[in-house]
């Protein structure tokens, strides 16, 4: 396998890639959707990427599938239970084999299908768990549950979480991610995976940060939030107004950037979700539906000089509205 095909994918690259898969091999594609596959397929050499990947895993399971079951085998404790939950066909344990062996170092794709708890893209779940703690998962979401006698422990495998904790239990409670992990000290707070770093904000209470590679904690009080990366943490800033209002299925903005809010909206659509740089910069202010994309995309045209452009479901842009 080339360099190129080997580099890890982000999580919106492949469901953009998987979906676009389901939708080519339905067998009924038009040549509309075609053409569309095919821009953003040449949109950029990580979408072509992906796809290479997608498949390479066809081509290996064709062929051969003992590697790619050892490395499943050997990749987590207890995966022969969890691979249950994808489902009985050759066709989803291939799927997941052929991630865990083409992600890199920094982005497991295996971690998020193996999870005890995952959400899909433009999904959201709520979990209670037996201390009464609980907590919501917001789209394409993956959390590992591991309480023992010492520690209550989450492991966020992907995605972002609300945590609010349980009380009257004893140990510790923690989040703990790639880059380190937070104590929870009688709190309400949430915390997501960035491409560079764990994002801490505090909404109750107060949270004791632990980068990886750190030898302190550092206590965030109501109000303040964090990107917390391995070997230090970034600086401290307020939480925004409404930033928990994805667990109440809004998305709330106060003077935010168009292509932000576009970004953020891509973030629960499967498929191409894109803003035209000539508008990009527009700001705006308002509350959003995150369950109904159309709703959200229908209220910007009469706020905003711009068009929502849409061939199909799978491809939509926010263009400049014409001159008049």
């Amino acid at each position: 396998m080339s360099a190129i095909s080997s580099k890890p994918v982000s999580a919106r690259v492949l469901d953009a890639a998987i979906a676009w898969q389901l939708c080519l091999d339905c067998g009924n594609g038009s040549p509309v959707q075609q053409a569309e596959f095919d821009k953003w397929y040449a949109a950029s050499e990580e979408h072509a990427r992906a796809w290479q990947q997608l498949g390479m895993l066809d081509h290996r399971f064709s062929s051969t599938s003992l590697a790619a079951r050892n490395a499943l085998r050997n990749a987590r404790s207890g995966v022969h239970q969890r691979v249950r939950k994808l489902g009985s066909g050759l066709a989803s344990i291939a799927l997941v084999c052929g991630l865990a062996l083409f992600a890199g170092k920094n982005y497991l794709p295996l971690d998020y299908w193996m999870a005890d708890q995952r959400t899909a893209t433009g999904e959201q779940r709520q979990l209670q768990l037996a201390d009464g703690t609980v907590i919501n998962l917001n789209t394409h979401s993956a959390v590992d549950v591991q309480f023992d006698g010492d520690t209550r422990r989450i492991i966020l495998q992907a995605g972002e979480i609300m945590v609010q904790t349980g009380h009257g239990d004893p140990r510790p409670f923690v989040v703990q991610t790639r880059d380190g992990t937070l104590r929870a000290l009688g709190t309400r707070f949430m915390v997501k995976r960035e491409d560079d770093g764990t994002r801490l904000s505090v909404l109750q209470s107060r949270v004791a940060a632990h980068p990886e590679n750190s030898v302190e904690d550092v206590i965030f009080s109501a109000g303040q939030q964090v990107l917390m990366h391995r070997d230090h943490l970034g600086q401290m800033l307020t939480v925004t107004a409404g930033a928990d209002a994805w667990t109440r299925g809004m998305l709330v903005l106060d003077n935010v950037r168009l292509a932000d809010m576009v970004g953020e909206l891509n973030r629960y659509h499967r498929g191409h979700l894109g803003v035209d740089p000539r508008v990009a910069d527009l700001r705006i202010t308002g509350s959003f539906p995150l369950d109904n994309l159309e709703l959200a995309l229908n209220a910007l045209p009469p706020i905003l000089p711009v068009k929502v452009k849409q061939l199909t479901p799978w491809w939509i842009t926010v263009a400049p509205a014409p001159e008049k």
